[in-house]
C-alpha cells in the first residue's frame, strides 16, 4: 500500500554543476527536496517508486542502477538509481535494457537521492509521457501501491516553460493560470483536480509534469514542493 508520496521539481538547473552558480533561487527547492525525502524515508518504505515525464507515453521502467547523464548540458555528471547513487559503481547489464539511460527528470531524482544519501528502501524508477491518459496513469498508480506492504512514491514534473518572454516556450498568457491551478491541487493534495487539468493545453504550454502527478492513489499525497 502507499504509505507516503512527494512531488518535487526536476529542472537540470537543479543541480549545481549544471546551474554553474547560476539560479540562486532554487536553493530554497533544494532545501525543500531533500525535506521532501527526508518525509519519505520517515515512512520507512519498502519500496521507493522515483515517477518522472519521459520522451514517450510510456510507460518505461528502470530497474535500480539505471544510469542517467546531464553530458547533454555541457556538464560531465553521471548519476545511477537507487544504491545510494554511486558513480563508481559499474552498471548490470539488466539494469539497462537495450542501453536506455533515465530521462532527464529521472536523472534529477537519481541526483536527488545521491545528494541525500538514499539508502532507506529498493529503488526503481517509472517514465511517464504527457500522452499517457490520467485514467491509465492512476492504473499505473493503483497497481504500484499494490506491490509491497510499505511503498513511497517520488513524483518529479515541472510546470510550463510559457511563463515569461525568454522561456523556452515563449510567453503565453494562459500559463501563469495553469500552473495556479496545478500548484493548488498539489497543496491541497487534491489528485482529483490534478487528474482534471487539460492535457492538450498542457502539450501547449510545455508542461513537462502533468502525468506523473496521475500516478498517485487518492490517499497519501504529501506535496513537498509545488511544481513552480
Amino acid at each position: 500500500m502507499l504509505v507516503a508520496a512527494a512531488v518535487c521539481p526536476c529542472p537540470p538547473l537543479l543541480v549545481p554543476e549544471v546551474a554553474a552558480g547560476a539560479a540562486p533561487e532554487l536553493d530554497g527547492a533544494r532545501a525543500a527536496c531533500t525535506d521532501a525525502l527526508g518525509v519519505l524515508a520517515a515512512a520507512r518504505p519498502d519500496r521507493l517508486v522515483v515517477v518522472g515525464p519521459a520522451p514517450d507515453a510510456g510507460p518505461e521502467t528502470y530497474p535500480a542502477g539505471t544510469r542517467g547523464s546531464f553530458r547533454g548540458f555541457g556538464v560531465e555528471l553521471d548519476v545511477a538509481l537507487g544504491r545510494g547513487g554511486a558513480q563508481d559503481e559499474a552498471p548490470d547489464e539488466e539494469a539497462r535494457p537495450g542501453g536506455r539511460e533515465l530521462p532527464y527528470g529521472l536523472a534529477v531524482g537519481a541526483w536527488l537521492l545521491r545528494r541525500t544519501g538514499w539508502a532507506d528502501a529498493p529503488v526503481e524508477g517509472l517514465g511517464v509521457g504527457e500522452h499517457l491518459p490520467a485514467a491509465r496513469c492512476a492504473a499505473l498508480g493503483r497497481d504500484i501501491a499494490a506491490r509491497a506492504p510499505r511503498v513511497a512514491l517520488l513524483v518529479l514534473g515541472d510546470a510550463s516553460a510559457c511563463r515569461t518572454l525568454k522561456a523556452p516556450g515563449y510567453l503565453d498568457e494562459r500559463a501563469a493560470p495553469f500552473d495556479a491551478a496545478a500548484g493548488r491541487a498539489l497543496g491541497t493534495a487534491d489528485v482529483a483536480a490534478l487528474a482534471a487539468l487539460d492535457a492538450g493545453l498542457a502539450r501547449e504550454l510545455k508542461v513537462s509534469g502533468r502525468a506523473p502527478p496521475d500516478v498517485i492513489p487518492v490517499q497519501g499525497l504529501i506535496t513537498a514542493t509545488k511544481i513552480a
